[in-house]
């Protein structure tokens, strides 16, 4: 007769590989190697310890597996700022393909602070993550070095340390400015501004080098039109009110993300400006916020849950060793046309 196990949870009891391996009369060792598919086990004996497995509804406990084999099909996810919805939705994807092959995800918030980020990395490499997903913008090539050296596979959202040594995903930023800017141009606008993010993100400048292009040739354009912000819907705000002190006959406003673009619309409410009639605002993102804003707001949209498919799955791909070579990825990005810009066509 088989002693019960040792340990119990909620009243249950938990079956131990010792357990296993007592009532298939065998070594511990032995079913480890065959749980681990580390060394030779013969038919007669996996049959045995499959019956014992099942007799028993023993679970393999994945930590301890994990630690033996540097392995407990665990991948991290540092993010600059979970409270943007972008992030939140990108996470959310992540975490669904990962699910599908069997891995966990853990959340870090970096805050887009390099101490706290490198925190975090310290912190993951002791617990033997498998594999990291950085969407924060602090990862630089000194940690890049660090967990290449490691042996931790990683892979990287809009920038990498070395875009042609590292996996990248990234949405056509540029590409989406231009269609922002059209877009104005085609339902009336004769005057756009820009409120661009912070130039050290590829995002920030990649979105400004479209506006530019696509405005530059126009009489009307001077770079007073500019206005940096943060991304954030505050910044937004205090742009959009600078913007229109040097230019109160600006008619259209592309903001570099949809919170500024948000920030945008609070500030022209404020003033009194009829969003879309007078002034018409185009956001950069596709969150979803967008859509529970008055007026709703137009945006240029990322393919938010398939970048955070390709990123999951380019992971573990790295950390199973099929992944062929690390290279960029561009997603197609669309317009998204509402009320903040539609009205325009009426007048």
């Amino acid at each position: 007769m088989v002693p019960l196990p040792l340990f119990t949870r909620r009243g249950f009891v938990i079956a131990t590989i010792r357990d296993v391996a007592k009532l298939a009369g065998i070594s511990v060792s032995t079913v480890s190697r065959y749980l681990n598919k580390s060394g030779y086990v013969n038919a007669e004996t996996e049959q045995s310890i499959k019956n014992a497995i099942e007799k028993l509804n023993y679970a393999p406990n994945q930590v301890a597996r994990g630690l033996a084999g540097k392995k407990t099909n665990t991948i991290a996810l540092i993010l600059p700022d979970i409270s943007n919805l972008f992030f939140s939705d990108l996470a959310r994807a992540v975490e669904d393909v990962a699910a599908t092959y069997g891995y966990t995800v853990i959340f870090g918030n970096s805050d887009d602070q390099g101490v706290k980020e490198k925190r975090y990395i310290e912190t993951l490499k002791q617990k033997y993550i498998d594999g990291i997903i950085f969407a924060s913008n602090t990862f630089g090539h000194d940690d890049a070095e660090m967990l290449t050296k490691l042996g931790i596979p990683f892979v990287c959202l809009d920038r990498g340390p070395d875009e042609q040594n590292f996996s990248v995903v990234r949405s056509k930023n540029r590409e989406g400015a231009v269609m922002a800017v059209q877009h104005l141009l085609d339902v009336g606008c004769r005057k756009i501004a820009h409120i661009y993010g912070p130039q050290h993100l590829i995002t920030g400048k990649e979105r400004l080098i479209g506006f530019e292009r696509s405005v530059q040739g126009f009489d009307w354009y001077t770079p007073t039109l500019l206005e940096p912000a943060d991304f954030r819907i505050a910044g937004g705000m205090k742009a959009t009110e600078r913007l229109l002190e040097r230019h109160p006959d600006i008619d259209g406003i592309f903001a570099g993300n949809d919170l500024m673009a948000v920030g945008a619309l609070k500030a022209l409410n404020r003033m009194g400006i009829r969003v879309g009639e007078q002034v018409a605002v185009c956001g950069f993102d596709g969150i979803q916020t967008t859509e529970i804003t008055a007026p709703e707001l137009t945006t240029i949209a990322q393919p938010i849950y398939d970048m955070g498919a390709l990123i999951s799955r380019l992971l573990i791909k790295k950390i199973e060793g099929t992944l062929e070579e690390d290279k960029l990825y561009e997603l197609d990005v669309k317009l998204i046309a509402r009320e903040s810009t539609l009205r325009r066509k009426n007048i």
